[in-house]
């Protein structure tokens, strides 16, 4: 059975998880994060796709990302590719993919998960291990979200600009919502849907995506459709 093309629609928050082949490491040195970043900042700007949020994890990426139209997104995580993978593959004299087939993505409810998602992705690298806090990790939009660095990768959301008057007020707020933490179940729903290329949101959202794309969305009904009950025959 052909695959369904990704639910991608333009205008809306999307995120991305890009995996290694076989969880192997795509990034093993600091350059690398580096050129990845950079490569990743040309062709999300050619092709007009905002990244809100990223994280680069050793052997995979999460972007929060709004393509302005219907192929941006899956033309730049391409362009990145054939940048990226060629470069490495020299770097470090192997061969082969990198990457684990097609990256993965879910659709976002802006309004009830959009925070929800960049928290979710700046807190990768403490939910592995990795560092204690969010800003002890320098491969992520993090330190640009709290006022310790302009990312010129990043395009602040509109709910972000929300969150404040100024900025100290914004970078407060924001670092008080990573601050909390992020709820376990919060965690899995995330995970759940982007690695399902399921969208992140209510029944509601999904019933109105349904209807708007045509496409099944919602789990179907189990068991057999009803029918009717069939009137008995008249007597004669």
């Amino acid at each position: 059975m052909a695959r369904l093309p990704r639910l991608i629609i333009p205008n809306q928050p999307h995120h991305v998880i890009q995996r290694g082949n076989n969880r192997q490491l795509i990034f093993r040195e600091e350059v690398d994060y580096g050129k990845f970043l950079a490569w990743l900042k040309e062709a999300a700007r050619f092709y007009q796709v905002a990244i809100h949020a990223y994280v680069l994890m050793p052997n995979h990426i999460h972007l929060l990302a709004t393509p302005s139209d219907a192929t941006g997104l899956a033309l730049m995580m391409q362009k990145v590719g054939r940048f990226y993978v060629p470069w490495f593959n020299h770097k470090y004299q192997r061969t082969g993919g990198l990457f684990e087939g097609r990256f993965r993505t879910s659709l976002i409810d802006t309004e009830s998960y959009f925070l929800a998602c960049s928290r979710y992705i700046e807190l990768n690298p403490v939910r592995a291990g990795l560092s204690a806090g969010p800003l002890d990790y320098p491969w992520s939009s993090y330190a640009h979200h709290t006022g310790v660095r302009v990312d010129g990768l990043v395009t602040d959301h509109l709910l972000y600009w929300g969150m404040g008057n100024t900025p100290f007020q914004r970078e407060a707020a924001y670092t008080d919502l990573v601050m909390q933490g992020i709820p376990q179940d919060e965690v899995d729903f995330v995970t759940t849907s982007v690695l399902k290329n399921q969208p992140l949101g209510s029944d509601a959202f999904k019933a109105e995506l349904e209807r708007r794309t045509k496409r099944q969305i919602l789990p179907a009904k189990r068991g057999r459709p009803f029918r009717e009950p069939i009137p008995p025959l008249a007597s004669a």
